[in-house]
């Protein structure tokens, strides 16, 4: 085990005002799926190390995943000599002070995780027949399991250590090219991972989505999935960063305690939530996690800062440290009154969207944004669902489009994924009026 002390005292007795220091030990497997068949499995150790060093407001951050004696000596003459050549940087003003006392995440271990490894084929064999059992004619996929301790000391009397376990399911049903379904799983412990209802529900998409016709471009109300809400609101939560505001990443630069989105929206950044899968005990200044109200019905309530952001602002931390960038851990809509069939019921002219990928913005100060459905795209007229249909993309604005919630389900679902939203994200199915859906070329 790496002695931690050690390398930060090493880094002081080298002139070093402020030193982080964070360990990661991580065992990971990961099952791959392709045509109802596992294609790969594999499994790793991995270990690394990361330091974070300021010397007269000079920043330097390094990673080490050789974490050799020899490895990290070399690297600690490097930092030293490194951070004398910097340029200063003038909005620093340094990290969090200790001692802290920190919360276990509730459900953020599972200890039954060696039992879900050992028999991580059958859940994959499990998840593969029951997408063929409700209608997919082949299915693809992939579930990782994680088993991670991290710990982490700094220079201002901060001592933490935090045991996590993950796990993740994704699978696409297919019937043919122009037919899938496409459902992710993800929770920090074993039992609470809904791969089972993925598996039924990608399939079922699927069926539905057989011989979709072409769109008809124009204006629709559009009911998200909560996965591809997730990637709308992944984006929502990096903008409330103050680095993205300072940046000019931000379409919420100058709206504090302004009216930016329906009242329907009430957003929060938890990373104390049980369960959470980005749940953590601090902050990577050692700050505890806690939970930040981002809009409150609808009125934006606050940036996300690290010490240093906080200072230069007048204001405390939210302990979203990111050193370098604040950052969210556990994007949350809050869940509204509405089941799935009575937000059906209230659209006339509308679109039911259960995927999309290749968001993309044209412009990020403002939110101008587009993104392609994928998988299942529904038509749905007078409150019912008519047919599929095929080859469209959202092209609007995030704002204005915040501004047209006008009902929010009442089931949430926890999604992350490198695909959607790599931020974890809590939504339920959302219900948007009025967005701008044109042709994908």
């Amino acid at each position: 085990m790496m002695d931690l002390e050690k390398i930060k005292n090493k880094l002081l007795e080298k002139g070093m005002d402020d030193v982080v220091v964070h360990s990661s030990c991580q065992e990971a497997i990961q099952i791959k799926f392709v045509n109802n068949k596992v294609a790969k499995t594999g499994s790793e150790l991995t270990e690394s190390v990361s330091v974070f060093v300021a010397k007269d407001q000079k920043v330097a951050v390094t990673s080490l995943n050789d974490v050799s004696d020899d490895a990290i000596n070399k690297a600690i003459d490097k930092i030293a000599k490194f951070v004398q050549c910097l340029q200063k940087k003038e909005s620093y003003v340094g990290i969090a002070k200790g001692p802290f006392k920190y919360k276990e995440i509730e459900g953020g271990y599972d200890f039954n995780i060696k039992k879900v490894i050992d028999n991580a084929g059958d859940v994959v064999e499990e998840g593969i027949n029951l997408a063929l059992e409700n209608g997919a004619k082949r299915c693809g996929g992939i579930f990782e399991v994680y088993d991670s301790n991290s710990r982490m000391v700094t220079s201002n009397d901060v001592s933490e250590e935090d045991k996590a376990t993950r796990f993740y399911f994704s699978i696409r049903s297919l019937i043919n090219k122009d037919a899938s379904g496409h459902k992710y799983s993800c929770s920090r412990s074993f039992k609470d991972l809904d791969y089972k209802e993925s598996s039924v529900r990608s399939a079922e998409i699927a069926k539905m989505a057989v011989n979709p016709s072409k769109a008809v471009y124009g204006k629709y109300d559009v009911l998200f999935d909560p996965l591809p809400f997730a990637d709308i609101l992944q984006h929502v939560g990096s903008s409330c960063s103050i680095f993205s505001v300072e940046a000019g990443f931000s379409f919420l630069k100058d709206k504090l305690n302004k009216q930016v989105a329906s009242e329907e929206f009430t957003l929060f950044d938890d990373g104390t939530m049980p369960k959470g899968y980005g749940s953590v005990k601090s902050d990577e200044e050692g700050v505890p996690a806690r939970k930040n109200i981002l809009f409150d019905k609808g009125v934006f309530k606050t940036y996300l800062y690290n010490t240093s952001s906080a200072k230069r602002h007048g204001v405390k931390t939210t302990a979203n440290a990111g050193l370098v960038s604040p950052n969210p851990w556990n994007v949350v809509l809050k869940k509204g009154d509405y089941s799935f069939d009575e937000m059906i019921k209230k659209i006339k002219k509308g679109v039911y969207v259960t995927n999309q990928w290749y968001t993309r913005f044209q412009n990020y100060s403002n939110g101008d944004f587009s993104t392609i459905p994928r998988d299942g795209i529904f038509l749905i007229e007078k409150g019912e669902i008519k047919n599929p249909i095929k080859g469209i993309r959202l092209n609007d604005n995030i704002p204005r489009m915040l501004k047209n919630v006008s009902a929010v389900g009442n089931k949430q679902k926890q999604i992350v994924s490198w695909e959607v939203s790599e931020v974890p994200v809590v939504t339920p199915s959302v219900l948007v009026k009025d967005v701008n859906i044109t042709s994908p070329d």
